[in-house]
């Protein structure tokens, strides 16, 4: 199991209130990881990354996708390091050209899952 698969399977486990939906699709190249419905009735996407530096890879399919769809779309980074002072950092999917330059030296809007999911909590509210 890779790396981005582990990562699902924690956010799967911990986040019992949302309903996800794997999206594994090789016809539109770039779409996110997954499809979110929150208890709000409010769907959002989050595509999933593992790095164990500070740069963060994304294809240009990936990148085009959140150029294009800024709104209700997330990333999620869990930094594998050593010298990673927070393991987790979420983004919202309108700052991804920064992140594609700046990476984790870019502000998050939540560090760490408890976080993370009470901001995707409150969505739609």
């Amino acid at each position: 199991m890779g790396p981005e698969a582990k990562l699902y399977k924690k956010l799967t486990k911990e986040w019992k209130d949302f309903t996800f939906t794997r999206l594994e699709n090789i016809s539109l190249l770039g779409t996110p990881d997954l499809l979110v419905y929150n208890n709000n009735r409010h769907f959002f996407t989050i595509e999933l990354k593992v790095t164990k530096g500070k740069k963060i890879r994304f294809s240009p399919h990936q990148i085009a996708f959140h150029v294009k769809h800024p709104d209700n779309t997330f990333i999620i980074t869990e930094a594998l390091g050593p010298r990673s002072a927070n393991r987790f950092h979420m983004y919202r999917g309108s700052r991804i050209l920064e992140l594609v330059e700046r990476g984790l030296e870019l502000e998050a809007c939540s560090l760490e899952l408890d976080a993370c999911h009470l901001l995707l909590s409150k969505l739609g509210a």
